[in-house]
């Protein structure tokens, strides 16, 4: 059939458009073109949901996926357990202990000798100075002595005058001894009373007295005169042993009072070739020392330098300073070369104990805490770790100790054995992974 091009135009329906099948076909007969215009809907068009079934479907979303985070997390916490605990071991093996005090003292001469003034006066000469090498009996120093001549010359005019009283009591009694005899020979011849008898015998007795009390006046003064004497003598200051001056405390000119306590002038050393150390130990350590034990000490003039002394001697008086107990222990070192000068301080390392090859463990192993484990304080333990990774805790009994070891006296640790000192952190076990060359320093908190 041909159109004309002149016709009016004819919709047609969709449907004819696009067939559907058989189905579609006596619809399309029975109904009219404009019916199928006007109510039809296009085949190819989808029908939209219902507004009902969007969130619903998200709920069902949400909860399987909540349901599968909980499930996941369940079996993880069923399946995983507690980590693995790292511990910090080291070996029991041999090796040396030294168990040492230390303490911190001064550097005195042996033997010192403080030479001070028994009287008063100025000081006029002065014949030695720091450090001068001085030999006994040398004159050191010289108090003005006039004062003192003139109480010797006061002394001996005094003793002159008491001489002079003694010889005349003594020409005195002498008299009185003739009156009397005359006397005795007069009454005989009864040329005189008995009373003219007894008053020449008592005036004897009073002349003899009277002689008693002059010679006693006379010794006074003789007394008077050698104390005199003696302080004139104390005027010039002699050196009692030979030495070195250490210490000079007058100049010339300078008035030394000698009251209640005597002034000392100089310290002598008697030998410097020969020096101790002067220290104070504490009485939690002085049980381990003794005479004999040897020891050495560094001064601040020769840090690197150690001297050596030996233990003279462990004084039994105590020192107590703001409650805190200690004694005073000796130390001999032998000072040739004379380096070592008085008043320098010493820290001071005593040798209490010393063993060369016994079994050890390190002091960690004594101070680690299992947690959650009772400790028993009456005792010494130590925790093992066995082939198997097996821990177990061993009784021992410890010996002399050091800063890092402590000797295993008994017990059943044997030379091989892994004591426990520590629990790794999670930092340290993440630290002991890495290879070497990548691990970090200490992390600043």
């Amino acid at each position: 059939m041909t159109s004309n091009p002149q016709d009016p135009l004819r919709e047609v329906p969709v449907t004819e458009i696009i067939p559907h099948g058989p189905s579609s076909a006596p619809a399309r007969h029975s109904s009219s073109a404009s019916s199928d215009h006007e109510h039809q809907l296009p085949a190819s068009m989808p029908v939209p949901p219902s507004p009902r079934t969007g969130p619903r479907f998200s709920r069902l979303i949400g909860i399987v996926t909540a349901l599968a985070i909980i499930g996941a997390g369940t079996w993880y916490w069923w399946t995983a357990g507690a980590p693995p605990v790292h511990y910090k071991t080291a070996l029991v093996d041999r090796g040396p202990i030294t168990a040492i005090v230390t303490a911190t003292g001064t550097v005195n001469p042996v033997m010192s000798v403080q030479v001070g003034s028994q009287i008063s006066g100025k000081i006029t000469q002065l014949m030695v100075d720091f450090n001068s090498m001085v030999t006994k009996g040398q004159v050191l120093a010289t108090i003005d002595p006039q004062p003192f001549q003139a109480k010797v010359s006061q002394a001996r005019a005094a003793l002159k005058s008491g001489r002079g009283n003694l010889a005349k009591a003594k020409n005195m009694a002498h008299q009185r001894k003739l009156e009397l005899d005359r006397m005795t020979t007069l009454l005989r011849q009864q040329f005189v009373s008995q009373a003219d008898l007894d008053l020449a015998a008592t005036n004897l007795r009073d002349a003899q007295a009277q002689v008693d009390v002059s010679q006693a006046q006379v010794d006074q003064a003789v007394a008077t005169l050698a104390s005199a004497e003696l302080d004139l003598g104390y005027t010039t200051i002699y050196s009692p042993v030979n030495g070195s001056v250490v210490s000079r405390n007058v100049d010339v000119g300078q008035t030394v009072a000698a009251s209640f306590q005597t002034p000392t002038l100089f310290v002598i050393a008697q030998n410097l070739t020969q020096m101790q150390v002067d220290t104070n130990v504490s009485e939690s350590d002085i049980g381990g020392v003794a005479e004999g034990k040897p020891s050495s000490f560094r001064v601040d003039a020769y840090s690197r330098q150690f001297f050596e002394g030996t233990v003279t001697q462990v004084r039994n008086a105590p020192i107590s300073i703001q409650n805190v107990v200690t004694y005073d222990v000796v130390i001999t070192v032998d000072n040739r070369e004379l380096k070592l000068k008085p008043g320098m301080t010493a820290n001071v390392t005593i040798v209490t104990a010393k063993k060369e090859n016994p079994l050890r463990v390190s002091n960690g192993a004594l101070r680690f805490r299992m947690p959650a484990v009772p400790v028993d304080r009456k005792v010494t333990q130590v925790w093992v770790m066995d082939q198997e990774k097996q821990v177990r805790q061993t009784v021992i009994t410890t010996g002399i100790a050091d800063s890092l070891f402590t000797e295993i006296a008994e017990g059943t640790l044997k030379e091989g054995d892994q004591v426990i000192l520590g629990i790794e952190t999670p930092e340290e076990q993440a630290q002991r992974k890495l290879p070497p060359g990548f691990e970090g320093g200490p992390r600043m908190r």
